[in-house]
């Protein structure tokens, strides 16, 4: 049988070791270095099982400072599906209870904004065509659960009542709709989720630190001839949330 990755046996020792009260709640791990010492380990390895333990909420990092034992949470699954849900993010909790569901949001809209390289890459645009860009804090009970910022080309909605995703008749309709009401049929939703780490600004808006784990997902929604309509960056708190995806199977 396959053996374990050195890794995860350390993460699997530090975590019995925190949970037996070695190290206290808001109390620090020793360095990095000589964790390395102690498990006869490379720092590498040493990292990535710390990194793990970040992760699933045991620990946090500290730009500066170190990492910390901090108080346990529980990890609420977040469930991006295929299928309409009709909440306006796209996220649903499932369970008993709906807690930790994102609820209501902030949003801030911009035009005219030149498109970056890569934005211009995703949307299938010239660098520097203009969009209207639109920034997103989704919040559940008050509490930030997930950043997005969003790009739509204006050469598709300029001049149409859907120019601003959040004003207007179709204000909080969500792509799929808003495009159906100017004849942009939505056909495929492509997303790439990946580990990064949050920025400044991302960390204070999401109440985390800056540095520490998030999920980026990097989503592009194309209409029924394979013209990109819309790209966001979507950042959720990897500490807090499982993000779990769930694909129906098309019927015979």
């Amino acid at each position: 049988m396959p053996r374990e990755a050195p890794y995860l046996a350390v993460a699997d020792a530090l975590r019995a070791r925190i949970l037996l009260g070695e190290w206290s709640v808001g109390e620090p791990l020793p360095s990095r270095a000589r964790l390395a010492e102690e498990f006869g380990i490379g720092r590498n390895v040493t990292q990535r099982a710390v990194e793990r333990l970040i992760v699933e909420g045991l620990l946090e990092g500290r730009a500066g400072s170190g990492t910390y034992v901090r108080t346990p949470r529980e990890r609420l699954r977040m469930v991006r599906s295929r299928h309409r849900d009709g909440s306006r993010t796209g996220l649903t909790e499932r369970g008993l209870t709906e807690r930790g569901r994102a609820n209501s949001w902030d949003s801030h809209s911009q035009v005219r904004v030149p498109a970056p390289e890569a934005i211009a890459e995703r949307l299938a645009i010239r660098p520097g065509e203009l969009c209207v860009t639109t920034h997103y804090e989704f919040l559940a009970d008050g509490q930030p659960v997930q950043l997005s910022h969003s790009w739509e080309p204006m050469a598709i909605t300029s001049g149409t009542p859907i120019v601003l995703p959040e004003q207007g008749p179709f204000a909080g309709k969500g792509v799929v709709e808003r495009m159906r009401a100017i004849g942009v049929a939505v056909e495929t939703v492509v997303e790439l989720p990946r580990p990064a780490r949050a920025t400044p600004a991302q960390a204070h808006l999401l109440g985390v630190g800056a540095g520490d784990l998030v999920l980026l997902i990097e989503r592009t929604i194309y209409d029924s001839d394979g013209r990109p309509v819309e790209t966001a960056d979507m950042v959720v708190p990897d500490g807090r949330r499982a993000v779990v995806y769930e694909f129906g199977i098309d019927q015979p």
